[in-house]
């Protein structure tokens, strides 16, 4: 049901792009726009897992550097019937984790140095587990799409607006109402992307509890992760955010949670513990 619902949210997304593309200058305006938003985006999945290490100073870990975690990560792999993707260590003392990579044959795991001090291993399976569901779903790459369309909205609407203010827009337009769709739309375009990515983050909690028949380890990682990083707020660049199992500013008060690419702890443990009780029946 949660991919249903995130591949409407694309396909109106889509239909977005159509629409603001045709305002800002026809064809020619839609192809300007998309060129641009996926030489930006495409490029940035391409290379997300150089991109991402890099940024977060992740350190490659073996199986005699960390072995309860390496094995943890293959028997999980397996059940979830994905290559083994590569571990790696953040040197961060927020607790949160991550997975990159283009596909699961270049999947990567990442989790920090402060969950693994405050998790104990069932809720770490939770995790890892969750992880491994993002890169079975490949939803780097529907993060990717998604990207790509809101970026091109986002340039569009930024050539709408020029045009509505210094050209007048088109024989027969509202200059007001043209500007009005400009602005307009790349905030709906980034409210979608919001909903897709919370979409996303449902279904691999969903996914998690299959891969390891407990879904109350996971929940009770997102408590104590979610807790975590108010305490202790993640250094990770905002634009990666999102690829966190757990929002790293999650400690930030006001319109900002309104902006959240993750869903709200509560419903995520809510949704849980109702697979939870259906296991137990």
């Amino acid at each position: 049901m949660n991919t249903l619902k995130a591949g409407l949210l694309i396909a109106v997304l889509t239909g977005l792009f159509v629409a603001i593309g045709y305002f800002a200058g026809g064809t020619g305006g839609m192809v300007i726009g998309l060129v641009v938003a996926a030489v930006m985006n495409l490029g940035s999945y391409w290379f997300s897992d150089k991109i991402v290490i890099k940024m977060t100073q992740a350190q490659p870990v073996d199986e005699r550097q960390a072995p309860e975690l390496y094995e943890m990560v293959g028997r999980l792999s397996d059940r979830a019937g994905i290559p083994r993707p590569r571990i790696y260590i953040v040197p961060d003392p927020s607790p949160n984790a991550f997975a990159t990579g283009r596909n699961p044959e270049h999947g990567v795991v990442a989790v920090n140095q402060g969950l693994l001090h405050l998790l104990d291993r069932r809720e770490i399976e939770g995790v890892v587990a969750h992880e491994l569901a993002h890169i079975k779903h490949r939803d780097t790459l529907t993060m990717a799409i998604v990207a790509t369309l809101a970026g091109a909205i986002g340039v569009l609407g930024i050539i709408l607006r020029f045009g509505a203010l210094f050209a007048g827009g088109r024989d027969g337009e509202n200059p007001l109402g043209v500007l009005a769709v400009a602005i307009l739309a790349p905030v709906m375009a980034m409210l979608v992307q919001m909903g897709v990515s919370r979409m996303r983050e449902y279904e691999a909690d969903r996914m998690a509890a299959e891969i390891t028949g407990d879904p109350g380890g996971l929940s009770s990682a997102l408590l104590k992760l979610h807790n975590g990083v108010v305490r202790e707020p993640g250094s990770i660049a905002p634009e990666a955010a999102h690829m966190c199992i757990v929002n790293p500013f999650a400690g930030l008060k006001g319109i900002s949670s309104l902006f959240s690419t993750h869903p709200p702890v509560e419903e995520r443990v809510r949704r849980l513990e109702a697979i939870r009780s259906k296991v137990i029946a």
